[in-house]
């Protein structure tokens, strides 16, 4: 085993978990996120020679992931479902209350706007800092601060009034 090898392990082992949570919140679909993942470790086996610091190694592997989830849409199709199944699976009303407010959360965070949404996932859930970010997004970290502001300022104020994110997920059958 050589040393690329190894440090390509360490790689998986020590971020696996992270890009799979980031791919999910992308995609919202767990086989998608499976994928991702999957198709961003390829990726960086393949160039693994081109990591010059491996401190840059999480950036890095969030780019690769990033562009994976943009490959999606390149030849996207909307998929048909069935209505009544898709009402019946979102009916949450007997769920444990804690799971309900995690998913209030969760929904809070899902219908804040991409350029909101991005900057906010990537400060909570992989801790990076503004200047970062900006690097990430390709934006003014000015831009960043502002969209991390708003983002928190939207949060507050739709979980203040929880009604409004329940009604959004709640169909009433007759």
């Amino acid at each position: 085993m050589n040393l690329s090898n190894s440090f390509f392990e360490q790689l998986v082992k020590a971020y696996a978990n992270d890009l799979f949570r980031y791919a999910f919140w992308l995609s919202k679909d767990r086989d998608v996120a499976e994928d991702l993942v999957q198709e961003t470790f390829s990726r960086a086996w393949k160039s693994i020679d081109k990591l010059n610091d491996e401190k840059a190694a999480k950036a890095w592997l969030i780019t690769i992931l990033r562009r994976e989830n943009a490959r999606r849409f390149e030849k996207y199709q909307p998929e048909l479902v069935d209505v009544e199944t898709e009402l019946m699976a979102g009916n949450v009303q007997y769920e444990p209350e804690e799971k309900l407010e995690k998913q209030g959360l969760y929904q809070a965070i899902l219908s804040l706007e991409p350029k909101f949404k991005e900057p906010l996932i990537l400060q909570i859930q992989w801790g990076f800092n503004g200047e970062e970010i900006a690097e990430q997004l390709g934006l003014k970290l000015a831009t960043v601060n502002t969209r991390l502001f708003r983002a928190r300022q939207q949060l507050k104020k739709m979980l203040a009034q929880p009604e409004r994110i329940q009604r959004s997920d709640r169909v009433t059958l007759k």
